[in-house]
């Protein structure tokens, strides 16, 4: 029992998992002071206001706060842009410039050779053309 739970928490993809999680965290406070110290105040030179807190919807005695939940989304999409820009797309870019240069696979043969008479045949040929024996499929 021990061994398996080992096992599982030293695959590969757990670790990488947990490294993102904690680069994640550090991450979500460089966004928050960037979206707090930076993008707030430009919001209020431009609007005003410091931010979008306070559009808030009055409905039967109850506060609906979709100003909190734009700040949130704006938030969001600045982590995904960086992310996307910042890892998405040079890991994408190295990964096609390895693929270019590692060498293709040559495709399977077109044809086979009857295992009779030694002729090539058609690689999805049941019988030899010249000699009438059967052939086995060819493995896939």
């Amino acid at each position: 029992m021990l061994k398996g739970f080992r096992d599982f928490i030293l695959r590969g993809n757990v670790v990488d998992l947990a490294v993102a999680v904690i680069i994640g965290a550090a991450f979500t406070g460089i966004v928050s002071s960037l979206v707090t110290d930076v993008l707030n105040p430009l919001l209020a030179a431009t609007v005003g206001k410091p931010n979008f807190s306070y559009l808030v919807l009055h409905l039967h005695g109850g506060e609906i706060k979709y100003g909190n939940f734009l700040n949130a989304a704006i938030s969001f999409l600045i982590v995904a842009t960086v992310v996307y820009f910042g890892a998405v797309m040079p890991l994408n870019w190295f990964f096609q410039r390895i693929k270019k240069n590692e060498p293709a696979l040559p495709p399977p043969p077109a044809t086979k050779t009857c295992p009779e008479c030694l002729s090539e045949i058609p690689a999805a040929a049941k019988r030899c053309a010249h000699c009438g024996q059967p052939v086995a499929p060819a493995a896939a």
